[in-house]
């Protein structure tokens, strides 16, 4: 396999519109990197141009440290799996399958044997002779990954290859792709919109906002440390909580003034945050480091429910202060009803802040 290297890489349009800003990303060898970020942030014009679809503007391209700027993308030994599978409807899954080895004139024995593997590596050896209509959504992406595993490609690049089928089946195809990186121990470089599949699925996270990269990290240091407070909303599901408060700092410790609540700020942040008093923050917390308290307590926080979601295994409590939304992740055991007052315990130690010009984080990562 390959390891893929982007040095200060940019896609600028007529207008000089920069879809892709001076992104720097490496892809290990045998690593599975997922681009991640909403609609418009660059991220698949990024994979466009490592698979040689779109020109690179700014920047060099390295695979296996050979430079990949102007080398046509059929030959660049990488293979692409699209959202619309993009499979040949007059052709069976077998020809599909086998279409670009018979294009390079590999023989037969050999386009048999690869096709055969790759169909036995996914399970659908019994729809070698079907045309794609006679199969489901989760079938054809399979076809279509077998499509670019017969060629044993150095890199694979997928771009949102779940999107199109129905939320019980991706979250199956996730763990499929999670067991087929592993036993092709392949290189991959995975774009989606959806965090939830970056966070499954990846050895390491990019996030990209508006053709930059905000951070690259391992998904669960992404998730604990985030660089800003885009990242911090965007990875984690319910995201993060963002209260305006003002830092009060009263000589023995620092306290949050949202308004309609004071609470006292972790020992281990109170250094970064004196820095701050007087001034407004955005304080980040969790939904799930909420916790509910019947009793109340020191550091509490009252608040209203106005939605109540119960997922089964949780609930997810929509709440208002006076003045600003928040949500809360509760056990199952407790119930809410729509305008209840209820007291959450916010677990301060795992709070973060933002500088409410810059959003960057005034905690650092080592904290």
């Amino acid at each position: 396999m390959a390891k893929v290297e982007m040095k200060s890489i940019s896609k600028v349009y007529d207008g000089g519109v920069r879809a892709v800003d001076n992104a720097n990303i490496v892809v290990e060898d045998k690593e599975f990197v997922v681009l991640v970020g909403p609609s418009g942030c660059g991220k698949s014009t990024t994979l466009r141009m490592v698979a040689g679809l779109e020109d690179i503007t700014e920047g060099e391209l390295l695979i296996d440290g050979e430079k990949m700027n102007d080398v046509p993308p059929k030959d660049r030994n990488i293979a692409m799996v699209f959202q619309n599978y993009a499979l040949y409807p007059h052709m069976s899954v077998y020809e599909n399958m086998a279409f670009g080895l018979r294009i390079k004139k590999v023989p037969k024995a050999e386009i048999d044997k690869r096709v055969n593997d790759a169909a036995r590596i996914l399970d659908i050896e019994k729809f070698l002779d079907r045309k794609p209509k006679a199969l489901s959504g989760g079938q054809r992406q399979r076809v279509a990954v077998g499509r670019a595993i017969v060629r044993n490609p150095k890199v694979f690049l997928f771009d949102e290859p779940l999107s199109n089928l129905d939320a019980k089946l991706r979250v199956q195809m996730r763990a499929e792709l999670s067991d087929l990186h592993l036993r092709l121990n392949a290189t991959m470089i995975y774009v989606t919109h959806d965090q939830v599949e970056a966070m499954t699925m990846a050895n390491k996270i990019v996030v990209m906002k508006d053709g930059k990269i905000q951070q690259i990290g391992a998904p669960l240091f992404l998730y604990n440390h985030p660089v800003n407070k885009f990242v911090a909303g965007f990875i984690g599901s319910p995201p993060m909580n963002f209260l305006t408060v003002k830092v009060i700092d009263d000589g023995n410790c620092v306290l949050l003034d949202e308004g309609s609540f004071k609470i006292k700020a972790d020992s281990s942040h109170t250094e970064y945050l004196k820095k701050y008093a007087g001034k407004e923050v955005f304080f980040g917390i969790r939904p799930e480091d909420m916790t509910y308290s019947q009793a109340g307590g020191n550091n509490s926080i009252t608040v209203k429910v106005t939605v109540v979601e119960p997922l089964g295994a949780d609930i997810h409590l929509w709440l208002t202060t006076e003045t600003q939304p928040l949500v809360a992740r509760t056990e199952p055991n407790f119930t809410f009803k729509v305008g209840d007052t209820a007291v959450f315990i916010p677990r301060m130690e795992k709070a973060r802040f933002f500088d409410k010009e810059t959003e960057l984080a005034i905690i650092p990562s080592s904290v």
